[in-house]
């Protein structure tokens, strides 16, 4: 886990170069009329249901290339490019990153639905299993109330399958504050200023989200929590 180069909670981008020995990093650069070749090849492609389609889509309608997308959200040409043909699954984080950069709700990557003017007094009901999947290679989040947009909180169930903290890129952290329940199993919370903590069943932590944090299971399976973020949209 290479926490040094991710204490801010911000990865390097793929279109990051790293020079040999360590020196300073180099930009690739666009050559001329790449705008219009991208949008040309992209103007083929289906929207569709996935999360990454959907980006695509809400891309599309804005008239972005790749390229203009990526120095809005910070995020690597190519990481945005593999996101939205399927290739990789975004950590929460890294979602977070284009959302705002993008000034999109979080909401649409998981629901097609397009909403408009949101009334006072909402409610939203998530039976289970009926929540928006969001899997990376640490954790199962299953995004609810996904009807409800512009929400001043982002409420998940998650099942934490890391084991070690060597499963992880490095510290996760973002604007906000957290709270995460532990529904059943045990967890171990490590964050860049306190020592690791385990909680079990039952347990809770709230904790300030821009100190960086990474969960892990330390029982005999995989460990559900429900886990709450604030400033997240």
């Amino acid at each position: 886990m290479k926490i040094a180069d991710h204490k801010t909670g911000i990865r390097k981008g793929d279109d990051d170069v790293a020079s040999p020995g360590g020196g300073d990093r180099k930009k690739r650069t666009v050559s001329p009329g790449f705008a219009e070749m991208e949008r040309a090849e992209e103007a083929q492609s289906p929207a569709g249901t996935s999360l990454g389609e959907r980006l695509r889509a809400i891309r599309h309608s804005r008239k972005w290339t790749l390229q203009e997308a990526s120095k809005l959200s910070s995020v690597g040409r190519s990481t945005l490019s593999k996101i939205e043909n399927g290739l990789m699954s975004p950590t929460l984080d890294l979602l977070k990153k284009i959302t705002r950069g993008m000034d999109i709700d979080l909401v649409d990557l998981f629901d097609e639905r397009r909403r408009g003017f949101e009334p006072r007094g909402r409610r939203s009901i998530t039976r289970k299993g009926e929540g928006k999947l969001n899997l990376t290679k640490t954790y199962r989040h299953e995004l609810l109330a996904t009807d409800i947009s512009k929400k001043r909180m982002l409420p998940f169930r998650t099942t934490i399958t890391a084991r070690s903290l060597d499963e992880f890129d490095g510290w996760e952290s973002h604007d906000g504050e957290e709270m995460l329940v532990v529904v059943s199993g045990s967890v171990e919370i490590h964050t860049e200023y306190y020592a690791p903590a385990r909680l079990d069943e039952g347990d809770a932590i709230y904790f300030d989200s821009r100190m960086g944090h990474c969960v892990v299971s330390v029982g005999e399976g995989d460990a559900e929590v429900v886990w709450v973020s604030s400033g997240a949209m």
